[in-house]
C-alpha cells in the first residue's frame, strides 16, 4: 500500500522500485514510457518524468534516446542495499522498541511471517 503522506513522485518511485525488487523489471528490461506509467496511476507526465529523473540520477536506470528507459545493471541489488539500510536505520527501531514493549517472543514473530 502507498504512503499517501508522501509526495507523488515519491509514491511514484516506490511503485518503480517494488517492481525492480520484485523482478517485474530486470536488469535490461525497459520500463513503462512516462506516459503510459502517468495514465497507469492519474499522475501528471511531468511527475513521472520527475520520478525516473531521480532513479536516473542515481545510476539505476539508462536512457537510451529515442527508444526509451531501462533498468541498470545491478539495479535491483543497489535499490535492496539502500532500502535496508533505510529500514534499519529509520523502521526498525520504533517496531523493536513496540515488540519490547508488548513482551512479544521473537518466535511468534517468525511463526506469523507471510508465506
Amino acid at each position: 500500500m502507498l504512503d499517501q503522506s508522501k509526495p507523488v513522485y515519491q509514491r511514484l518511485r516506490d511503485v518503480i522500485a517494488a517492481g525492480i525488487l520484485d523482478g517485474d523489471f530486470r536488469d535490461g528490461d525497459m520500463l513503462p514510457s512516462v506516459r503510459a506509467l502517468a495514465a497507469e496511476h492519474g499522475a501528471n507526465p511531468l511527475t513521472v518524468a520527475k520520478a525516473y529523473q531521480s532513479f536516473q540520477d542515481e545510476g539505476l536506470v539508462l536512457v537510451k534516446r529515442g527508444v526509451g528507459m531501462f533498468v541498470a545493471t545491478g539495479a535491483a541489488n543497489i535499490l535492496r542495499a539502500r532500502l535496508k539500510e533505510e529500514f534499519l536505520a529509520n523502521v526498525w527501531p520504533p517496531v523493536a522498541e513496540q515488540i519490547r514493549r508488548l513482551d512479544i517472543d521473537p518466535a511468534t514473530l517468525i511463526d506469523r511471517l507471510p508465506a
